[in-house]
């Protein structure tokens, strides 16, 4: 059932103010805070239909209401819509942030370290950013390289620059004609492929292709399959986890506990960064939606920032249901305009 105008302005009236003060929200307080000019009266039966339609619920009988998850969704989708309308880039504050970023840090760690603090403080929530990860390894370039009797050198660049290493055995040295024709004869069959290009064929290509070296050959495709499909691991800065302590419906000992240990094993926050290609939007999860369980009573608001192509990284806020979504969206739009504009300068 879509609400109508009413019941939406009530809904909203009732989310905004719960968002204030963390307090059931009752009739009278609603015909004061909206400008519906509606009766106590009037407004109690209208939030009747929107607890049956399950928006918000009375947590004790003599309560007013607060929003659902429901309620909740329907709030962040409408402002959502509003935003993608009416925001535009702020580009002054994005380049006077740029601006500090570059003066500040050199190296990508100290940067995503600083803008972990730097959303935490301007948000009052927790922050989180994952260190940008390849989604689609590709193999850019290869090279062979004898370092010492019976034993080869295997370097591999994959997409985004990142270089992998393997030591090869060899069972006899081998001329530097013979390794210039096996460096040519990898590169050309294998340059620009992810690992699931690399079929049957063209194994069977450039195995034949190998000649007396058909040992070597296979042991370097099992080097390049290796590099490709391995993962490391992800690396995730935090900041602000402490201030979850200021909102009261998180900070009793069994949920602040369980927070805190999310964020300081930090592994477990991997599911909240985005492995899509194809999807760099922002994202809402509310309670239940989180894909972390120890975030069931919290809001996650995560957006992905690209360096290049299948380069990625995740920017998440971790607050109370009731965090300031509007403010929240804003934030990260502007971080991450600012990371791919200083990461684009850089190159």
């Amino acid at each position: 059932m879509e609400l109508d105008e009413r019941k939406l302005k009530i809904l909203q009236g009732i989310i905004r103010n719960y968002l204030d003060t963390g307090e059931p929200v009752g009739s009278r307080t609603i015909s004061k805070y909206t400008d519906l000019n509606l009766s106590p009266a009037t407004i109690r039966n209208e939030m009747a239909d929107l607890e049956e339609l399950g928006y918000i619920i009375q947590p004790h009988t003599s309560a007013g209401r607060i929003p659902s998850d429901k309620g909740y969704r329907l709030y962040v989708d409408n402002m959502m819509k509003e935003k993608e309308q009416e925001l535009k880039e702020k580009e002054k504050e994005v380049d006077d942030m740029r601006e500090f970023l570059n003066e500040k840090v050199d190296k990508v760690e100290t940067l995503l370290k600083n803008m972990a603090k730097m959303l935490a403080n301007n948000t009052s929530y927790a922050a989180m950013i994952s260190a940008p990860s390849i989604h689609k390894n590709r193999l850019k370039f290869i090279q062979l390289s004898q370092v010492e009797n019976h034993k080869m050198l295997c370097v591999m660049v994959l997409e985004g620059n990142i270089i992998k290493n393997k030591i090869i055995d060899v069972n006899e040295e081998i001329d530097n004609e013979t390794l210039l024709k096996l460096n040519i004869l990898f590169n050309s069959n294998l340059n620009g492929l992810t690992l699931e290009e690399i079929n049957l064929s063209i194994i069977s290509k450039m195995n034949g292709q190998a000649g007396a070296q058909l040992d070597l050959a296979r042991s370097v495709l099992d080097a390049v399959a290796e590099a490709i499909s391995s993962e490391d691991n992800l690396e995730i800065y935090t900041s602000g986890a402490t201030n979850i302590f200021r909102y009261p419906e998180l900070s009793d000992s069994s949920r602040a506990k369980e927070l805190i240990s999310t964020f300081e094993e930090k592994q477990m926050l991997s599911s909240l960064v985005d492995r899509d290609d194809d999807n760099r939007e922002i994202k809402v999860y509310i309670g239940e939606e989180t894909p972390v369980k120890t975030m069931k009573d919290c809001s996650v608001i995560t957006a992905t920032y690209e360096l290049e192509e299948g380069v990625q990284g995740t920017i998440g806020i971790i607050g109370p249901k009731r965090m300031d979504y509007e403010k929240v969206v804003d934030t990260l739009k502007e971080f991450k305009n600012t990371l791919d504009s200083v990461y684009k300068k850089k190159e």
